[in-house]
């Protein structure tokens, strides 16, 4: 069963002798299981420079495998300590790339839960940049005054008097 639910994205993208570039966002998308593989789906937008691109992320244990299709379209598979060659597909031209993954850290059921990868980015058996990527995934509750749904004042107050928990 597909659940619907909220994707918080952190990604930090580090080239060479440039500050690196984050991007951080939430977003709406797709959590489900398919042959005991979980798949989690979202659209790309124009903040991540990827709009027109749906991303799917299909978590196989201790290996991930990134698709991306529409303006974008590549698979990009990050297994810890592992490099791996991929098609990258633009509206310009396609090239080879390889994906060499330092970390990978995935704590997600069919509720939700963490997925984090740290990998570089080689063109031409170079080094063109190092990632990191997380994600938080909760599941949309249709229901009220659960955890989830606890909205907060500007003074981090929720019901009751309560502080979030980032204590803000």
């Amino acid at each position: 069963m597909r659940k619907n639910v909220v994707i918080s994205l952190l990604g930090v993208q580090r080239y060479d002798k440039t500050p690196p570039d984050v991007i951080e966002l939430e977003t709406q998308g797709q959590l489900h299981e398919e042959d005991g593989v979980l798949v989690l789906s979202y659209e790309e937008s124009e903040l991540t420079g990827l709009e027109g691109t749906r991303t799917t992320l299909r978590i196989e244990g201790e290996r991930v495998v990134m698709l991306r299709e529409g303006e974008l379209n590549t698979q990009m598979i990050f297994e810890e300590g592992q490099r791996h060659l991929s098609l990258y597909e633009t509206p310009y031209g396609t090239m080879s790339i390889g994906v060499r993954t330092w970390s990978l850290f995935v704590e997600m059921d069919s509720s939700g839960g963490e997925l984090e990868m740290d990998y570089a980015v080689e063109v031409e058996h170079s080094i063109a940049g190092r990632n990191t990527f997380r994600i938080e995934v909760r599941e949309v509750s249709s229901k009220k005054g659960r955890e989830n749904d606890v909205e907060f004042d500007s003074e981090g107050q929720g019901p009751g008097g309560q502080a979030d928990s980032a204590g803000l």
